[in-house]
């Protein structure tokens, strides 16, 4: 069938539908995860069910074709195990931080994470940043210190779990960027899903808490499910749009979350949370349309 002019303008608009849809399942992730912290299920637990719901859909889907050894291979083992302990060390974390801290504040300082891959990909992948991109990544920086407000009576000690948070996310991303075109997506899916479960598992055990009721026990299975299918949907999101095209509308998280955020918990940002999430954006946007260029 002859790709018309068109259906081709169509997908990057199907790409930022994708994408913005991937962020709405990642806010229930947080949501759920909030909802359960508050009635006190441990972090290691909401955690581990956020990955075993994650590694039965990716075994079931990798296993589709069959159930073959070589499909579960990778020539960098090191690397995607790695890269998935990045990401489920600021999992636990993010689960913990959001007993404490509001939805908006917890999601406001994590996406200073491209500000710090910005930084970070100077000394890792030796990339050349100008004047333009280090103003943004001081301005990014700026901007997480109005919203954790450092010598403020609004402090808490675990707003710099989430600065670790966003530094291992910038890892994690440095090193799919890395692994991308050589390692499967499917392969990469799947080894996030059985390292969190492996490594989560004995703590989940030890800590476990039954929810009180069936909706709590739902909203828990829910951590895997969206999870899982929020990462499906922002890998199909890059199959029509180009990273340029879709990264401004990840900063959607930020609006799903505040409405969450007041919905289910009469929270409203503040000042500054507002004006430090702005400075981080502007620093987002500021890289994104230099590497554009």
């Amino acid at each position: 069938m002859a790709v018309t002019a068109s259906s081709t303008a169509d997908l990057p608009r199907l790409g930022i539908l994708l994408m913005l849809s991937a962020w709405l399942l990642f806010s229930f992730v947080d949501l759920g995860a909030k909802w359960l912290a508050v009635a006190g299920i441990p972090a290691f637990q909401l955690a581990f069910m956020r990955y075993a719901g994650h590694f039965v859909i990716s075994l079931g889907v990798i296993a589709k074709g069959g159930v073959d050894l070589s499909r579960f291979k990778t020539d960098h083992p090191w690397q995607v195990i790695s890269r998935a302990l990045l990401l489920i060390s600021a999992t636990v974390l993010n689960f913990y931080a959001l007993q404490f801290l509001p939805l908006t504040v917890v999601s406001a300082i994590m996406f200073s994470s491209p500000v710090i891959v910005c930084f970070l990909s100077v000394f890792v992948l030796n990339e050349s940043v100008g004047p333009w991109r280090w103003a943004a990544i001081l301005l990014g920086f700026v901007g997480v210190l109005v919203v954790v407000r450092p010598f403020g009576a609004s402090f808490h000690p675990t707003m710099l779990l989430i600065i670790y948070n966003s530094t291992a996310l910038a890892l994690y991303s440095i090193m799919t960027r890395k692994l991308s075109g050589i390692v499967a997506v499917d392969t990469m899916q799947f080894y996030l899903g059985l390292v969190g479960t492996v490594v989560l598992l004995p703590f989940a055990l030890w800590f476990w808490i039954q929810p009180e009721n069936a909706w709590g026990l739902i909203v828990l299975i829910g951590l895997g499910v969206f999870g899982w299918g929020g990462h499906q949907l922002l890998t199909n999101a890059h199959r029509f749009g180009t990273a340029n095209q879709l990264m401004p509308f990840t900063y959607s998280f930020l609006i799903y979350v505040a409405i969450w955020g007041y919905l289910f918990f009469g929270t409203v940002p503040d000042g500054s949370t507002l004006a430090g999430a702005a400075l981080i954006m502007t620093a987002g946007l500021i890289i994104w349309k230099r590497e554009k260029k």
